[in-house]
């Protein structure tokens, strides 16, 4: 469970990212889970875009893709997600 200032951290890291997943009409189906998966273990932090096609919202799918992925869901703007799981092999960030 990450901590308010934990958060705040992430969320001034992710705010100069770009999303390298989207969401469509498809959903989240369980390759797309493990590509989740794999991206959290090597880069820690991702941001994720849900497109206007997806009939889910960004909230509901971070809330699953944490679920599915064992990750922190970190923050949701508008059709942004952020998720953020401490790396077994590659740790970069040091939560303050």
């Amino acid at each position: 469970m990450l901590t308010g200032k934990q958060r705040s951290y992430l969320k001034g890291i992710a705010n100069t990212m770009e999303p390298i997943f989207q969401v469509g009409k498809n959903g989240i189906t369980n390759n797309f889970i493990k590509q989740v998966d794999e991206a959290l273990e090597a880069r820690e932090i991702i941001k994720i875009k849900v497109l206007n096609n997806s009939y889910l919202d960004a909230t509901t799918v971070a809330i699953d893709l944490a679920e599915s992925t064992n990750a922190e869901f970190v923050q949701s703007i508008g059709n942004k997600l952020v998720l953020y799981r401490e790396s077994k092999e590659n740790k970069t960030i040091q939560l303050p």
